[in-house]
């Protein structure tokens, strides 16, 4: 994988409750890290048919690993202004330099019809 095929950006995100001054809480995302990514959409390849089992998923990120930060299922991705839920994460071959994530598009429920 080279720069050349990360040519897309995202932020891996992660939702947490603040509470405010008057003791009420409401949910904030936090940027944890923003970074170059490969984006695969799903379609009729190879790889997707192998990965059958994730039949939910609707995109595929591939980027560097980032220091100090393990991603995981509980963040999402922010890609071109859509979220994505993360349902799985690997590290690619084991060797610690680049995460493969599978995520689900995220459709907003309001304003919906």
């Amino acid at each position: 994988m080279s720069f050349g095929k990360m040519n897309g950006f995202a932020d891996i995100v992660e939702t947490r409750q603040v509470k405010d001054s008057e003791g009420f809480t409401h949910s904030e995302d936090e940027v944890l890290a923003s970074v170059r990514v490969y984006r695969e959409g799903r379609h009729g390849s190879q790889r997707w048919a192998n990965l059958a089992s994730f039949s939910e998923a609707t995109d595929l990120f591939r980027f560097r690993c980032i220091p100090g930060l393990t991603v995981t299922t509980d963040h999402f991705l922010i890609c071109d202004g859509e979220r994505f839920n993360i349902i799985s994460v690997e590290n690619v071959k084991g060797r610690g330099m680049y995460i493969e994530v599978l995520t689900k598009r995220s459709e907003p429920t309001i304003g919906k019809s």
